[in-house]
């Protein structure tokens, strides 16, 4: 949502003292005692002051825009601090912030020489209230021949750093080259704060982020769960081979006599002991196929990221929540 840029009634009251240029903007002195005036010419200076009054007539009757065209125009024949600073007063009633800021600032570059005192400290006092009512912005890159853009508009090629003031509100920061993913931030840039960006760039391979459907343990635990359970049957059919051989040896010993009960048992266990056997076989080895089966649809599977994402470690990341009445903590959790 757009903000609406306001100010103490007071100030704006004490500000809106219009007159002509100061008197030490229309002395012949030399060009060295006024740098403002240096290489413009007297027709030039002229002009510039008509303008400047036709504009301060305006003013005063409320007539912003026409004010602020007068006032341009101006400033094209004489960058005068003085016209600036009545920019400036015809700006921030059509709700120009980052305008009236810069002439403020643009008023203010000589002292008080092109001014006068009280002006000058009306100027100071209001570039303070102005700037509480920004946000200040601090964006660097070291991505050699990285366009780093502000809202869409570029503020430098990389490496380099820009600092400037923006009005509060959602924002959005990209830094692009080719061959590289571009980086495109948003941010909620709170009024009176300094926010600070370092934008990096990322290749693919550096968005690329593997992940599986399952701990990858959880497969093989089950493969070596089969296993154990079939090496289990090898031990259990081993038993069943030496009750086999039990029931052979005593058979044998009594030349193919009748088998007696306890005979008998040994060869009811080793039928037992062997289905036993035969059942761990398929139970592991069951197990082992699906372990292995889901061991490889477990295999790591590749996503992409975005680059807020990458700067973003995984975990919890909290952040103040500022809009319009809204004020609060924002957590966003990663996982």
């Amino acid at each position: 949502m757009k903000s609406r840029f306001t100010v103490p009634l007071a100030a704006a009251l004490a500000l809106l003292v219009l007159g002509a240029l100061p008197a030490s903007a229309q002395q012949a002195s030399p060009a060295e005692e006024r740098p403002w005036a240096r290489g413009i010419p007297a027709d030039k200076q002229k002009k510039a002051l008509e303008l400047f009054r036709a504009g301060n007539t305006l003013l005063k009757e409320s007539v912003f825009v026409k004010a602020v065209e007068k006032y341009r125009e101006a400033l094209a024949l004489w960058d005068h601090p003085a016209i600036h600073y009545n920019l400036a007063l015809a700006l921030l009633n059509l709700d120009q912030p980052l305008e009236v800021h810069e002439h403020l600032v643009a008023a203010m570059k000589y002292g008080v020489a092109p001014l006068d005192t009280e002006k000058l400290e009306h100027a100071r006092t209001y570039k303070a209230l102005v700037e509480k009512q920004l946000a200040r912005v601090e964006l660097t890159c070291e991505e050699a021949g990285a366009t780093v853009s502000l809202d869409g508009q570029v503020v430098f090629v990389a490496p380099g750093r820009y600092e400037g003031l923006v009005r509060p509100g959602a924002h959005t920061f990209v830094a692009a080259k080719e061959g590289h993913a571009p980086t495109n931030l948003s941010r909620n840039l709170p009024a009176g704060e300094k926010t600070t960006l370092a934008l990096r760039l990322y290749t693919a391979e550096d968005l690329t982020r593997y992940q599986r459907r399952w701990s990858a343990w959880k497969p093989w635990a089950l493969v070596g769960a089969g296993a154990a359970v079939a090496l289990a049957g090898g031990a259990i059919h081993m038993q069943a081979r030496g009750s086999y051989d039990d029931f052979d040896t005593r058979i044998a010993e009594c030349g193919g006599c009748v088998p007696t009960p306890d005979v008998t048992d040994m060869r009811v266990q080793g039928d037992n002991q062997q289905r036993l056997a035969l059942g761990a076989y398929a139970l592991g080895g069951a197990a082992a196929i699906t372990g292995a089966v889901l061991a490889y649809i477990n295999r790591p599977q590749a996503y992409r990221i975005s680059p807020d994402q990458a700067e973003s470690p995984e975990g919890v990341s909290v952040a103040p929540l500022v809009g319009g009445a809204e004020r609060g903590i924002l957590a966003t959790f990663r996982f």
